[in-house]
């Protein structure tokens, strides 16, 4: 595990559907978190509550309780790209860090290696830290026969490789990779710790082949997929995760905040 502090991010998606709404969950979160500063906590809402997030943080005493976060962003800071949001708007909002290539942007939207890796260049060179997210779709990628374990390793590894194409060693410490099960998404059946390690350990060794040793034991690893506060000190525990990206988990405050309670005690 990277010695920094633990990093927990909450991933909203699509969610909730009204300013209020929002507006109460980050409110209660933000009030129970107060205390913890062994954790570093970021919120990733839809687009349109940054704003107001920015000014609730400007205005809290502890401005650093909760650090702010977007789900996607293009690759270009301005330009003729009708619905896109760029980072340097991003990051004029108020985000720290940027969601990239999640399973679903990659499924729904079509989004492919290299278009992440665009994106994944520039949140670096606005400064931001990307969350770069990566997993297989099939639950046997475990199994015990060797085919299957090698599919999943050659998922992962190109989909690391082609999304850091051409990152440099001194800003690949900026990036945080998530590893995310696309089976273990939404629907209740989370990665055993162990497997979940072995991926982990999967991601530290197409590290080293890309930079160094030394420099893959520096980037933070996260584990996302079905998290609940009943799972989620094995992955930080036993499969010696840095993090976790909690997608559903997240709309409930009670159980983000067990959540939190539980990893860093």
């Amino acid at each position: 595990m990277n010695n920094n502090k633990l990093l927990i991010i909450a991933n909203w998606k699509c969610n909730p559907s009204t300013q209020k709404e929002a507006e109460h969950l980050f409110t209660a979160v933000k009030k129970e978190i107060r205390k913890i500063d062994k954790t570093e906590v970021v919120i990733c809402p839809p687009f349109i509550y940054l704003p107001l997030f920015k000014q609730k943080r400007k205005n809290a005493r502890q401005s650093n309780t909760i650090q702010l976060g977007a789900q996607n962003c293009f690759w270009e800071n301005k330009g003729a790209y009708t619905g896109e949001i760029s980072p340097s708007m991003l990051k004029d909002s108020g985000c720290k860090y940027i969601i990239i290539g999640h399973s679903e942007r990659r499924s729904y939207f079509n989004e492919a290696d290299n278009d992440i890796n665009k994106k994944i260049k520039a949140v670096l060179k606005n400064q931001m830290k990307p969350i770069f997210c990566v997993g297989e779709k099939d639950r046997d990628s475990f199994d015990s026969e060797g085919k299957s374990i090698n599919e999943m390793s050659l998922i992962i590894s190109e989909q690391i490789e082609k999304g850091l194409a051409e990152i440099s060693q001194s800003r690949i410490s900026s990036v945080i990779i998530a590893y995310e099960p696309i089976w273990a998404i939404g629907t209740g059946i989370p990665c055993l710790p162990d497997d979940a390690m072995k991926a982990a350990l999967l991601i530290k060794k197409t590290l080293t082949g890309l930079y160094n040793r030394s420099i893959a034991e520096r980037v933070k690893i996260l584990y996302g997929g079905s998290v609940i506060s009943q799972n989620a000190i094995d992955y930080i525990k036993g499969a010696n995760m840095d993090g976790l990206l909690i997608g559903g988990s997240s709309l409930n405050a009670s159980e983000f905040i067990k959540i939190i309670n539980r990893v860093i005690l």
